[in-house]
């Protein structure tokens, strides 16, 4: 039940960032950012190994620029930041 609660928290926090101008977003946005992976893994264990995978496709499809640009920066390229 508690991971349902943190699931659900997590859901509306990223609703709430989602609503702040873009440059205010980037500390909480870490913060779920890496967050969600230790609810992803909460989930596939809990649940059910395809859940998951669902939760893993939906947190790929959500944060999929700010893990573009982390990549590129592992790349060890200098990928431009969007305008303020």
């Amino acid at each position: 039940m508690t991971l349902l609660w943190l699931s659900v928290a997590w859901v509306f926090a990223a609703a709430a960032v989602a609503l702040l101008p873009m440059r205010r977003q980037y500390v909480p946005g870490v913060a779920l950012l890496i967050a969600a992976p230790v609810l992803i893994v909460m989930i596939g264990l809990q649940v059910a190994w395809w859940a998951g995978l669902l939760a893993f496709a939906a947190f790929v499809s959500m944060f999929r620029n700010p893990l573009r640009y982390f990549y590129a920066r592992l790349r060890g390229q200098r990928p431009e930041l969007p305008d303020q």
